[in-house]
């Protein structure tokens, strides 16, 4: 039986108190459209053990990305992550910290969220950058209102070649606060025309490189644009690892840059926990949102770390805060920053150098196979094919012949018309025998 301690006599009241008439007012801001009109299709009750049993039996039917040739990217990328990074993140210092309000006693905690800035800021080629969000597309979603207070707009162009969960996180947000959003056709060249968008009343641009279909995007000419207008350009990416490698988008002048970083130290694990990456100008420090650990000096003169400019609604009051988000990934943005100083700067470039290779040498294989078009030209480590059918049903055939072929398009874009089209990626994980032999089962397949 569960333990419910209020009677309906104590629910009355509290109800009563804070002036609605039933639990179902609490949620009166969720669309009906969203909320469950029955229970979900689930037994009511099982036994510990037959819950175990079901869930690894559920589990099996899986086929997991680290026990076949895996192409899957799309915004989620298997890299390889040294063993030393899961070592030293357990360690129990690390492990257990949370909130560093007390610098005196986590200067261990505020000097890698120091250090992980450093390297976020340096990584993006931008002035500076906070102690990291939740993941990429909640990023995205903060940077968009961060530019809408910055230029008092509210309204939001969106590239056709942003990743459609990131532009869906977008949209939430801007519905709930009255914003427009205006999302541009899917566009697997890049080949959009996104200074036309431009208006008086546009706050920002979003526009990704590379691109959700893979492209790598030249942002210097939309940045000036941009700047000429009086919007933001803010510049996403989903492959940390291409900031090894292609030129950073703060040298091609956006105001703000935001990705997912869980390519460098941090696995896939099922869809999370990630950590978002946001860096942008100085003079627009104080509309950052999130954490930020500065560098200063104790009573002795000795370097030491501090939160600064803490813009949250935890520290200052609600109305003047820039942002709700109410932490930082700590331990994600540990684990990239302890990666990131095992590779230095010139593993990164190598290994982005790897990506970027065996990304080619799959492209040439997968054009190789009668009837498979590759439509991407300027690509890092993940680019798009045409297929002769539906990608969908490819794939399925491929994974049960041992390989994850990669993400449909129509799993993103379900109405775009884009039901032949299959998103490929490349790592430094993929063996040639693994590219040698996606194409050919591909060929078996066809």
């Amino acid at each position: 039986m569960r333990y419910l301690p209020h009677s309906d006599a104590d629910r009355a009241a509290m109800l009563a108190h804070i002036g609605v008439a039933s639990v179902d007012d609490l949620f009166a801001s969720i669309p009906a459209a969203k909320r469950l009109k029955k229970l979900v299709d689930l037994p009511l009750a099982r036994s510990e053990i037959e819950v175990e049993r079901e869930l690894a039996r559920l589990a099996a039917e899986n086929t997991s990305a680290g026990s076949v040739p895996s192409f899957v990217g799309a915004g989620a990328y298997r890299h390889h992550v040294p063993a030393t990074v899961d070592h030293l993140i357990q360690r129990s210092e690390f492990l257990t910290s949370y909130t560093p309000y007390q610098p005196e006693i986590a200067q261990g905690t505020l000097q890698v969220l120091f250090e992980f800035q450093t390297q976020v800021a340096a990584l993006t080629g931008m002035d500076v950058a906070n102690a990291s969000m939740y993941d990429g597309s909640t990023g995205t979603g903060e940077a968009v209102l961060m530019a809408h207070r910055i230029t008092r707009r509210r309204k939001a162009v969106l590239s056709g070649g942003l990743h459609r969960h990131y532009a869906d996180v977008v949209r939430t947000l801007s519905g709930m606060a009255g914003d427009e959003v205006v999302t541009l056709p899917a566009d697997m060249t890049a080949g959009e025309n996104l200074i036309k968008a431009l208006d008086p009343t546009v706050s920002c641009i979003v526009v990704q490189t590379p691109d959700v279909f893979g492209n790598l995007r030249d942002l210097s000419k939309l940045a000036e644009a941009c700047k000429a207008n009086g919007s933001l350009l803010i510049a996403v990416f989903t492959e940390a690892v291409s900031l090894g490698l292609v030129e950073s988008p703060g040298a091609m002048g956006a105001d703000i840059v935001v990705g997912e970083g869980q390519s460098i130290g941090n696995g896939l694990n099922f869809g999370g926990p990630y950590v978002g990456l946001f860096a942008t100008r100085q003079q627009y420090i104080r509309q950052m949102p999130g954490r930020l650990c500065g560098e200063t000096v104790d009573a002795s003169g000795q370097r030491g770390f501090v939160l600064t400019l803490s813009t949250r609604e935890q520290h200052i009051r609600r109305e003047k805060a820039t942002s709700n988000i109410c932490t930082n990934s700590g331990l994600c943005a540990l684990a990239f920053t302890i990666h990131m100083t095992l590779l230095g700067e010139a593993g990164l470039t190598r290994l982005a150098e790897l990506n970027h290779a065996h990304a080619v040498d799959l492209a040439e294989r997968l054009e190789g196979v009668p009837g498979v078009e590759v439509l991407t030209r300027a690509f890092f480590n993940e680019f798009t094919v045409r297929l002769p059918g539906r990608a969908d049903r490819i794939v399925e055939k491929l994974a049960r012949r041992g390989i994850l072929a990669g993400v449909p398009v129509s799993r993103l874009l379900p109405r775009a018309g884009l039901d032949d089209c299959l998103i490929v990626a490349a790592t430094e994980v993929t063996t040639e025998a693994d590219r040698a032999g996606f194409a050919t089962k591909l060929k078996e397949v066809l």
